[in-house]
C-alpha cells in the first residue's frame, strides 16, 4: 500500500533537513533577512501600545491634561499604522520567497523524475510520485511563508513582553508568570495528541486516495461487474475513517485554543487581584496596571502560534524528508562524460553476449546475441514472458544489462548520449498514449522543426489524414486525456504518423499493432506499417503471427534465449517451436470461424 510512507511525521525539527531547505532560499537571502527584520520590528512595534497606554493613564488622564492625551492617541494610531504597512510588506515578501522557492523545488524534483530510470517507475505508485510534487511541496511552502519566519517574531515578542513586564515590576510580572506551567503542560499534551491526530489523517487520506485512484482507473470493470455499491460502502468506511482522524484534531484544538483563553483570563484575574491590592504603593500605578492587562493579552498569542507552528514545522520536517529522499534517488542510467558522436547513422544494430534481470539474478535474457543488418525487418516472436519486451527496452536503454553490449554502428549505445540515441528510434506502441493537446501537438511532439505541411506529409503517407480531415478542427481538434474521444485505430494511426515525422532510421513496434480493430482499419494499418518500415532497420514483437510473414528474419525466444531464426518459411520447415506456435494460431482461428 502507498500509504505506509505517509505514517511518520517525522521530528519538529531537523537541521540537516533544514540546512538541505536553506540551499534552495540562498538565492532570496536578501529578501528573507528583509522580511525576518521587518517582522522583529513589528514585534518591537507592538509593545508600544500598552506603554502607550500607561503612559496616557499615568500622566494624562490622572493629571486632567487633555492636549497631552490627544497626541498620544495620535502617537498610537501612528505607530498602529505603520505596524500595517511594515507587516503588508512582511507578508508580501515571504509569500514571494516562499512562492519562488517552491517552483526551485518542483521543477528540480520533475527535472530529476524525468531522468530516473524506468525501473523506479515499476516499483513506485504514480499517486506517491504526485504528492511528493504537490501535498509535499505544498507543506514546505507552509512552512516558509507562515512557519519559520514568523516563529522568529513570536519568540521576538515574548522575549521583549517578558522583558518589560520585569522590568516595570517585577512581582506583578511573577504573578502574570505562575499559570506558565499550567500553560506549559497543556501545550504539550495537545501537540502529543495533535500528532497522533495528524499521522492518522494522513494515513488514512493515502489509504482513501489510493483507493480512489484504483477505482476511477478501474470504472469499466467496476460497472461491469455492477461493483458501484459494493465500491461505495468500502469507500464510505475509508471517507468515515478520514473523517474520524479529523473530527479528533478539531476536538483537541476545541479543547486547546478555550483552555489557553481560560489560562489567560485566570492570568489577568490575578493581575487585577494582585494589583488591585498593590495599587498606588509598592511603586505600582494604574497605568501599570491596565499595562499588564494588555501585555498579558499578547504574551498568550505568541504560545498559541507557536503551539501551532509545531505542527506545521513538524509536518514540513516529514515533507521536506520525503521530498529529498525521492531527489536522492540514484539515477542508475546516465550518460558518458565523453559521448562518443552519433548525429548519422545507418542503423546496423548488435546484440552481443546480453543478459538482463528485472530483480536480482532472475534472468529473463541470457547471453542474447543477434545483428540486425541496415534496412532489414526482423520480427520477434515468443509466448509471453519469453523476452522481448525487454530487448526493446534495452535497445532503447531504458534498462541497462548485466552482461554483455549493446551496438548501433559499432558503437555501444552506453558510450552515446540517451537523447542522442533515442533521436534515432520510432517507437510505436499497442497502446497508445496520447497527451492532452491537439492532434497537431501529438504529433509534433515538442518537435519546433516540424511544420504543418510536414505533419500533413506524415499523416498522408500512414492512412491517417483521412479521418484527421474529418474532424471538426482538423489537425486542431483537441484531444482529451489519453486520447479517449478517438478509437483504437485512429489513436495507432496517429502513432505511425508520429513516427514518420520524426524519420526514424530505427524502428520498433512493441505489441501487436493491429490488436482490437475492425478490418479495414487493420488493412490501414498495415498498409502504413509497410510503408513506415521502408527502407528502415524495424524490429517488430508481434502475437498474431500472420502480420509478419513478410519480414525479412523472424527470432524465436523461448525463455530468455534465441532458439530458432530464419524466415517464416524455413521456421515452418523446421517444424519447431515457431511451426507449434503458427499450428496452434492456425487452429484457434478455424476454430474461430466454425
Amino acid at each position: 500500500m502507498i500509504h505506509h510512507e505517509e505514517e511518520v511525521l517525522g521530528k519538529a525539527y531537523d537541521a540537516r533537513l533544514m540546512r538541505r531547505m536553506m540551499t534552495y532560499m540562498k538565492p532570496y537571502k536578501g529578501s528573507i533577512i528583509l522580511a525576518v527584520t521587518l517582522l522583529l520590528v513589528v514585534s518591537l512595534l507592538q509593545l508600544v501600545g500598552p506603554i502607550l497606554t500607561m503612559v496616557a493613564i499615568d500622566q494624562y488622564i490622572a493629571q486632567g491634561n487633555g492636549e497631552g492625551l490627544f497626541k498620544i492617541a495620535l502617537l498610537y494610531f501612528g505607530v498602529l499604522l505603520f505596524i500595517f504597512v511594515l507587516r503588508y510588506g512582511q507578508t508580501l515578501l515571504t509569500q514571494y520567497t516562499g512562492q519562488r522557492v517552491m517552483v526551485e523545488i518542483r521543477m528540480a524534483l520533475f527535472r530529476h523524475i524525468q531522468r530516473l530510470h524506468l525501473a523506479f517507475f515499476d516499483r513506485t505508485p504514480v499517486g506517491r510520485l504526485m504528492t511528493r510534487l504537490t501535498g509535499d511541496v505544498e507543506n514546505l511552502k507552509e512552512v516558509l511563508t507562515s512557519g519559520v519566519v514568523a516563529i522568529f517574531g513570536d519568540v521576538f515578542t515574548l522575549i521583549g513582553i517578558v522583558t518589560v513586564m520585569v522590568f516595570f515590576h517585577p512581582k506583578l510580572a511573577l504573578v502574570t508568570f505562575s499559570v506558565i506551567p499550567i500553560l506549559f503542560f497543556a501545550t504539550l499534551l495537545f501537540k502529543t495528541k495533535v500528532r497522533e491526530s495528524y499521522r492518522l489523517i494522513r494515513t488514512r487520506l493515502a489509504r482513501m486516495n489510493a483507493y480512489l485512484q484504483e477505482n476511477i482507473t478501474g470504472m469499466r470493470i467496476v460497472q461491469i461487474f455492477n461493483r458501484e455499491e459494493k465500491n461505495f460502502e468500502k469507500f464510505d468506511h475509508l471517507n468515515r475513517l478520514h473523517l474520524d482522524a479529523y473530527l479528533k484534531t478539531i476536538f483537541y484544538y476545541s479543547l486547546f485554543f478555550p483552555g489557553v483563553s481560560l489560562i489567560r483570563s485566570i492570568a489577568i484575574g490575578l493581575i487585577l487581584w494582585y494589583g488591585g491590592v498593590r495599587i498606588l504603593g509598592d511603586g505600582l500605578t494604574l497605568g501599570i496596571l491596565v499595562a499588564f492587562i494588555q501585555f498579558a493579552e499578547r504574551f498568550f498569542q505568541p504560545i498559541q502560534d507557536l503551539s501551532e507552528k509545531y505542527n506545521i514545522l513538524q509536518t514540513a520536517m516529514a515533507s521536506s524528508e520525503r521530498i529529498f529522499q525521492l531527489l536522492d534517488t540514484e539515477v542508475k542510467i546516465e550518460d558518458p562524460l565523453k559521448p562518443l558522436p552519433f548525429e548519422r547513422i545507418e542503423g546496423h544494430i548488435q546484440f552481443e553476449g546480453v543478459s538482463f534481470a528485472y530483480h536480482d539474478h532472475d534472468y529473463v535474457l541470457k547471453e542474447i546475441s543477434f545483428e540486425v543488418q541496415k534496412g532489414e525487418r526482423v520480427a520477434l516472436v515468443g509466448a509471453t514472458g519469453a523476452g522481448k519486451t525487454s530487448i526493446i527496452n534495452l535497445l532503447c536503454r531504458f534498462y541497462e544489462p548485466q552482461e554483455g553490449q549493446i551496438l548501433i554502428d559499432g558503437k555501444d549505445i552506453r558510450q552515446v548520449r540517451q537523447k542522442d540515441l533515442r533521436r534515432h528510434i520510432g517507437v510505436v506502441l499497442q497502446d497508445v498514449f496520447l497527451f492532452s493537446g491537439t492532434i497537431a501537438s501529438n504529433i509534433r511532439l515538442g518537435n519546433g522543426n516540424l511544420n504543418a505541411e510536414d505533419l500533413q506529409r506524415a499523416a498522408k503517407v500512414v492512412n491517417a489524414h483521412r479521418f484527421i480531415n474529418r474532424l471538426p478542427r482538423g489537425y486542431e481538434e483537441k484531444v482529451s486525456e489519453r486520447g479517449s474521444n478517438l478509437s483504437q485505430g485512429e489513436r495507432q494511426l496517429l502513432a505511425f504518423a508520429r513516427a514518420l515525422a520524426h524519420n526514424p532510421e530505427i524502428l520498433l513496434v512493441l505489441d501487436e499493432a493491429t490488436a482490437s480493430v475492425d478490418t479495414e482499419t487493420e488493412y490501414l494499418i498495415q498498409d502504413a506499417l509497410a510503408k513506415l518500415m521502408k527502407d528502415r532497420t524495424s524490429i517488430i514483437i508481434a502475437h498474431r503471427l500472420s502480420t509478419i510473414q513478410k519480414v525479412d528474419r523472424i527470432l524465436v525466444l523461448h525463455k530468455g534465449r534465441i532458439r530458432e531464426e530464419g524466415t517464416h518459411q524455413e521456421l515452418l520447415r523446421q517444424g519447431g517451436l515457431y511451426a507449434k506456435l503458427y499450428e496452434l494460431q492456425f487452429k484457434n482461428l478455424v476454430h474461430v470461424g466454425d
